[in-house]
């Protein structure tokens, strides 16, 4: 599904096409998505920013956001007024500037919600962790947060609650990036393994942002194209190969029901 470098890559690739112009329609063809999509009328309102928060999109507009959810295969695609419409573009935003904004979602497993007011208050969003580019997430508080716990750090660091974002791609890649395996409980992780945690996690994010993403069956960006980021790869998609550092051969586990790779020499 879309993590965090793909949602980050389609927002900067859609911003520049709707932020300042006004939706002149939507269009619901298929309301029975994740959670129905029941939409007020917004009509005449315009598109101010387009932010992100963890894996959803939201269009700001001046009475609250239209939040969006990309679900396991969803894209959204700016596309001309007179572009046909697939059988799966399920919701269109028509804008004043000739422009379609197009969520289309085979599985339809993403969700489109208005949120009247401070969107980032939305219940989807309000119990969220930080965003691992946030001050505030740092070794101190990963150490403190993972104190006691036995659930593996791979895990740990997956769940939205403690950090937003870290799909379990980026989880594989900044683990062996720090040189920690992924079944070590969380609590057992040290302070100073953290550090280098966090900062693998943000470098390894900000790379794959760089890249437009990785590419894994149906994930493409917003306007067509693929995300590279799947070259880069050092673990995830390797097992039973070299590591790229020592030539020790990789092991392949399940985790949460992940698959889940790693170097058991560079990572202890």
């Amino acid at each position: 599904m879309p993590e965090l470098p793909e949602v980050e890559t389609t927002r900067r690739g859609i911003a520049p096409h709707v932020v300042g112009h006004r939706i002149t329609n939507v269009v619901v063809r298929e309301p029975r998505l994740r959670w129905p999509v029941a939409l007020p009328r917004l009509t005449g309102m315009q598109v101010q920013a387009v932010e992100r928060r963890a894996k959803y999109l939201c269009l700001v507009l001046p009475k609250g956001g239209l939040i969006i959810h990309l679900g396991m295969a969803g894209h959204l695609r700016v596309v001309s007024r007179d572009t046909p419409a697939s059988r799966h573009a399920h919701v269109d935003v028509v804008l004043d500037n000739g422009l379609v904004l197009r969520l289309t979602d085979p599985r339809r497993f993403g969700s489109v919600h208005f949120a009247p007011g401070d969107w980032r208050r939305h219940p989807l969003l309000e119990a969220l962790g930080p965003e691992p580019f946030a001050a505030e997430f740092d070794a101190d508080y990963l150490h403190r947060h993972a104190r006691g716990k036995r659930v593996a750090v791979k895990n740990f660091v997956m769940d939205a609650h403690i950090v937003v974002g870290v799909g379990n791609i980026y989880a594989n890649e900044a683990l062996f990036r720090a040189g920690i395996r992924p079944r070590r409980a969380a609590g057992r992780v040290t302070r100073a393994e953290f550090e280098k945690l966090a900062a693998a996690i943000r470098a390894t994010l900000t790379e794959a942002i760089a890249a437009g993403g990785t590419t894994l069956r149906d994930f493409l960006g917003a306007e067509g194209e693929a995300g590279y980021f799947t070259s880069e790869l050092k673990v995830y998609g390797r097992e039973s190969l070299p590591c790229v550092t020592c030539g020790q051969t990789l092991k392949a586990v399940r985790l949460g029901g992940r698959a889940t790779v790693y170097c058991p020499r560079c990572q202890r």
